[in-house]
């Protein structure tokens, strides 16, 4: 595979460990491991290698599957780089809803080829006509991140079943990335309940606070899950077994409580940052989940060199723009506990005003 650098990613590399604040994590605060039991007991491979079948059975029935048509993966990456793997042969074909986390592009862009559908900014609709305009008859997928990420758009249940109707027309299937979907005061229907072409990839990383555990799942049709287990074969076997032990805990007794929790915390840290934006006169579209996309502020010649003045002067780690395609907006993220944001905040503050 001739596959593009992870532009994002090699941003982290580069910062992250050295800078004192993430605010450009896109996840929910981390949960602390003394919440849950930590003794899986023996440490081999899951087996069966997709998941424990109980488990299986429980994820998929949220999405009115079975769990024949379910697999847990290494996180949602995984499970999108699994399903692209299943759809696509070489020279296939994915529409993409940009902007959106660079693996959404960049693995089908590898295995065939891949035309973007732009989002309107700076309100960031969905044209679903333009989607149906961009399907081919050689189409395999059509995928987008609900709530969008960078941007946050949230699309509501109408468009995702028009978006669902344009893909099954075309004999294609509609993936949607929900790692956000339960931060959302009224989630959507999950892609993979709306029919025989809908597939939904999610992890416990982004709205559960639990990204170290690397757990992931896939959920669709079970000519798809088959042929992504056949390529898991190849890429991790099995999911972890610690994993997979904590999931059970968080997806069981403790999930109501952790997504109050969660919630809670997201809906705190998004007026803080409102208000923080308000007073420095910058924009973004009002984000669902933990994550917006603002403008750069006047006197900088982008994104990266805004972001690249904030971790050096300020020791605050943002996500430039450019790593999506938007040259003129920066990702900010607030999901981290309050007195981090907060502090964070103020030193880009401090930045801005030297």
């Amino acid at each position: 595979m001739d596959i593009a650098t992870f532009d994002l990613e090699r941003w982290f590399d580069e910062h992250e460990h050295d800078a004192d604040i993430m605010l450009a994590e896109s996840g929910i605060r981390s949960l602390d491991s003394e919440r849950f039991d930590t003794d899986p007991g023996e440490l081999g491979y899951v087996i069966p290698t997709d998941g424990d079948p109980e488990l299986r059975e429980e994820v998929a029935g949220r999405h009115n599957r079975t769990r024949d048509e379910l697999a847990f993966t290494c996180g949602a990456q995984e499970a999108n780089f699994l399903a692209y793997h299943a759809l696509m042969d070489e020279g296939g074909h994915a529409v993409v809803v940009t902007p959106t986390y660079q693996a959404l592009t960049a693995v089908p862009d590898a295995i065939g080829e891949v035309t973007e559908v732009p989002l309107d900014p700076p309100e960031w609709e969905l044209d679903v006509g333009a989607v149906r305009d961009a399907v081919r008859e050689e189409t395999d997928v059509v995928a987008f991140v609900n709530p969008n990420n960078p941007a946050g758009k949230h699309h509501d249940a109408e468009t995702v079943k028009e978006l669902y109707d344009v893909a099954a027309t075309h004999d294609a299937y509609l993936l949607g990335d929900e790692v956000y979907r339960l931060l959302a005061e009224s989630p959507t229907p999950p892609v993979a309940s709306l029919g025989d072409y809908g597939i939904s990839t999610s992890s416990l990383s982004k709205s559960y606070g639990l990204a170290g555990l690397r757990f992931g799942w896939l959920c669709g049709p079970r000519e798809v899950v088959s042929a992504a287990v056949e390529w898991k074969d190849y890429t991790t076997i099995s999911p972890g077994a610690f994993g997979q032990h904590v999931a059970r805990q968080a997806l069981g007794e403790q999930e109501d409580e952790i997504l109050a929790e969660n919630r809670e915390i997201a809906a705190r840290n998004h007026d803080i940052v409102a208000d923080w934006l308000d007073n420095h006169g910058l924009d973004w579209h009002d984000p669902t989940g933990v994550n917006g996309f603002v403008t750069v502020p006047d006197g900088y010649a982008g994104s990266r060199e805004f972001c690249r003045t904030v971790v050096e002067d300020a020791g605050v780690v943002l996500a430039p723009g450019d790593c999506f395609g938007y040259d003129d907006y920066f990702r900010i993220g607030f999901g981290l506990p309050t007195d981090e944001l907060e502090d964070g905040l103020e030193r880009v503050s401090a930045a801005l005003r030297a």
